[in-house]
Formats: structure tokens, sequence, C-alpha cells
């Protein structure tokens, strides 16, 4: 029973490998062969115990990983949809247009059109309320993190308790510097995915890049390049429409694109230092 926890934590690593791979291809044939070998798993045995981690098939999960890309595109570029096809591993944009169906109920070119309706309800601020800065352009370096990946409904995530475990990392580890830095990686875009789907990496940004990984907390890198860079003040509860003010407001009059790479945030202060109208959080939105 002793060795439980460790294998537990080993298999979550070979997880995280496999999704963050399909992430990152998923505008090729992404053949099963190669995804067992980077998993550590036996041919035979591996679409099984994937997909029981996973909670979904695998070949589901990475159609509904393409599919909500797919409509993360639609809803905040004008990217063409047969471009956006081609990006998301559909060889003909019809390909795309009948798997989206199966997801929305509707063409992509329909759900481009209807983007902008409000597809939650949210008891969140509303956009009067919202403290946000102008943007600032930079370009940020490669970031090595490590980090612990979450799923569900990102205001039930206990960021906190994930937090306290990295920082207990660090510490075992002696990996104490100067510079690192609280984030949050967003995989999923709530208003196109179901919260039981919604997956998100609680990271510390490590300088130096010496960290290694240890049971359930991985290490990866977030990519470096462009970035418009918010800072939002106020509480945590209100992110979720800065994002759409972002989006919905300074993306169409900006005239940037966005990168195919998830947005993330920074969290400047401690949430048991400062009251809540008083928390700084950057937000981090990657751009061509």
């Amino acid at each position: 029973m002793k060795n439980k926890p460790a294998t537990t934590n080993d298999y979550q690593q070979r997880i995280n490998r496999v999704v963050e791979y399909i992430r990152m291809h998923l505008d090729e044939d992404i053949d099963l062969r190669v995804l067992a070998e980077l998993a550590g798993f036996s041919p035979y045995h591996f679409h099984r115990i994937v997909s029981a981690l996973l909670g979904e098939p695998l070949g589901e999960f990475i159609v509904r990983t393409r599919i909500e890309t797919a409509a993360r595109l639609l809803r905040y570029t004008d990217v063409p949809v047969a471009e956006i096809a081609y990006r998301v591993g559909y060889d003909t944009p019809s390909s795309l247009s009948k798997a989206f169906r199966r997801f929305f109920g509707i063409s992509p070119k329909a759900y481009r059109i209807t983007k902008n309706r409000p597809m939650m309800n949210s008891n969140i601020q509303s956009d009067a309320e919202i403290r946000l800065s102008k943007p600032r352009i930079s370009e940020i370096p490669v970031k090595t993190v490590a980090y612990i990946r979450a799923q569900g409904n990102y205001s039930q995530v206990d960021y906190g308790s994930y937090f306290t475990r990295l920082w207990g990392y660090v510490r075992e580890h002696k990996l104490f510097t100067a510079g690192i830095e609280n984030l949050v990686i967003y995989h999923n875009d709530p208003d196109i995915s179901q919260a039981g789907d919604l997956r998100c990496d609680v990271c510390l940004a490590l300088p130096g890049g010496r960290a290694v990984a240890d049971g359930d907390i991985g290490v990866k890198e977030i990519a470096g390049g462009k970035y418009a860079v918010f800072l939002y003040t106020g509480p945590y509860t209100g992110i979720g429409t800065a994002y759409k003010k972002i989006c919905g407001e300074w993306l169409p009059e900006s005239g940037c694109i966005l990168r195919d790479s998830p947005c993330f945030e920074k969290y400047v202060n401690h949430p048991d230092r400062v009251p809540a109208e008083k928390l700084k959080t950057e937000i981090y939105i990657p751009l061509m």
C-alpha cells in the first residue's frame, strides 16, 4: 500500500506528457503508438489506462480538444474556417463542420455569427465595475514551471492548497530563488467547455531551470513570445468578466491576432494579506 501514491503520481506524469503532446500536435495525425511510447505504457494496455485516467475515451478527448480549439479560434479570431479546420487536424472544412455539429449543434460558420451571445449564466462583476489597465505589449521569455494539473469548474478549484504543495516542493528540493512567480495556465474556455472538462495548471515559475518532476508535480515550459499583459485589480470572481472585456472589446479593436497558446495569469499579491478589492492579477494574452 505504501507504493500506491507514487504509482498514481507516476501515472499522472505520464498522462500529462500525453495531454501536452496532443495539444501541441492538433494539426497532425496523432499516432497512438507514439503516445504509448511517450507515456511508457504497453501499446496493448495504453488506450484503456489513458482513457480511465482522462475520464473519457482517448479518441473522444482528442476530438473534443480539437473542437474546443476550433471554437476558441472562431470565437476570438477572424481566421477563415478552412484554415481553422487544417490547424486542428481536419482535411476539409466539411469534416470539421460534421464534428463541430456533434458538440455544439450548429455549424462553425453559425457559431461564429452567434459567438457574442452569452453562453453561461454568471454572477461575476459587470463590465462597469471591472478595474482593468490598458495592456502593455511585451516579449516574454520562456518560463520553466513546476505545476499540478487540476480539472473541474475553475471557480471550485482549491488553488490555495495546490500552491501550498508547490511551495513545499520548492523547499524540499532547495529551489528557492528570487523571482518565483505564482501562475495558473488555463487550457479551456468556460464559455466553450463543460465545467467537468475544464483543465488548468497551477504553477510556480522557477528561474534557473533546475526543477525536476516529483510525484504529481510536473515540470514544463510556458512558451515565450509576444503577449498583451493586462493588470486587473479586484476580487478573483471578476477575472472572468475581465477576459470578456479583453476579448470582446479590446481584441477586435486592437488589430492583434491571438496565438495558439493558452492564456495564463500571474498573481501579484496574496489574498491573505490584502483585501479582495486590492488583489492584483496580471492576465497574459498570447499574440502572433
